[in-house]
């Protein structure tokens, strides 16, 4: 039977999400519904033009601020106040990278929403490129020694084993895992690719283990009591109080174990092409940042003065 669908146009799809605007900040050119009105269309477009939750959150907020913060209609908007409010924004100390993510949010909205090309005349400062923070290998195994034993220390595991996203390690499912050929399926990743993932045997060994024993009823790898997948909120606490009881001084998050799984791979020789497409990375540029020489590589170099 065929079902008619209908899309309720003033339905969020996305939850909304409340940013902090001074009251004596208001378009009065835009009143609160129109601009209500804007966004949800915006969201919508943002959700199928395939963003991610995040993503499209971050966009949001940005453009309604932009929005809120005009004094004109969108559709009169040119180079003077784009600038003006990037201008503002970089007078908060905002980072590269934040400006370049309102600017990159701006520009989605007036060329894909509204058919403007006004974008390409505002110029922003490159994002400065940083190292990636990386564990030593020491600090991996005092990492996973420190986390509870069971879901989260395979989790832990898991992070630093495929170098998988914490988004899409949350969403790894029973079937997604082929224990014989010792590979996974990451579905709807960034971009919404799909991909495959190698997994180790120590892994695979101690996972079903844990899967014999698991008295909670779910498809997904890595689920709470009540069978839903844990939050990434949760991966990101787990990490936090294992860094702590590990005593690593460093900031650990799960990004950090994808860091190290890519430079540890390049320590020991895998080719970058592989890594890139473990990882997930649509360009190899963006693998490349992993080719700086690791920390432990740089104290193994002797100095020239001691072959005297």
């Amino acid at each position: 039977m065929e079902e008619n669908f209908q899309l309720d146009t003033n339905t969020p799809i996305v939850p909304r999400i409340q940013i902090d605007t001074p009251a004596d900040v208001s378009n009065p050119f835009l009143p609160k519904n129109d601009i209500e009105q804007i966004m949800n269309g915006f969201r919508q477009e943002l959700l199928i033009s395939g963003y991610s939750e995040k993503t499209i959150k971050m966009y949001l907020l940005y453009v309604e601020k932009f929005l809120q913060q005009l004094r004109k209609k969108p559709h009169e908007v040119g180079k003077p106040e784009i600038v003006a409010f990037l201008a503002s924004a970089k007078e908060k100390n905002v980072s590269n990278a934040t400006l370049a993510l309102m600017h990159a949010s701006i520009k989605f909205f007036l060329e894909k929403h509204l058919q403007m090309k006004v974008m390409d005349e505002v110029r922003i400062p490159k994002k400065a490129k940083k190292l990636p923070s990386v564990l030593t290998i020491e600090e991996i195994k005092s990492l996973i020694k420190n986390t509870k034993p069971g879901r989260n220390r395979l989790l832990v595991m898991f992070l630093y084993s495929t170098g998988v996203r914490v988004s899409e390690a949350v969403k790894i499912k029973l079937q997604d895992i082929d224990f014989n050929a010792g590979m996974a399926r990451v579905q709807g990743g960034k971009g919404n690719k799909d991909r495959e993932i190698v997994l180790s045997q120590k892994w695979m060994g101690e996972m079903k283990k844990y899967l014999n024993r698991r008295k909670t009823k779910s498809e997904f790898l890595f689920a709470k009591k009540n069978g839903k997948p844990i939050s990434t909120d949760t991966v990101e606490r787990v990490m936090r109080h294992s860094a702590e009881r590990a005593k690593i001084m460093k900031r650990v998050t799960p990004h950090v174990l994808r860091h190290s799984f890519a430079t540890h791979l390049l320590d020991n020789g895998e080719n970058i092409r592989k890594i890139q497409i473990l990882l997930g990375h649509a360009n190899l540029a963006t693998t490349s940042i992993y080719t700086h020489v690791s920390k432990e590589e740089l104290r193994k170099v002797q100095s020239p003065l001691d072959n005297l």
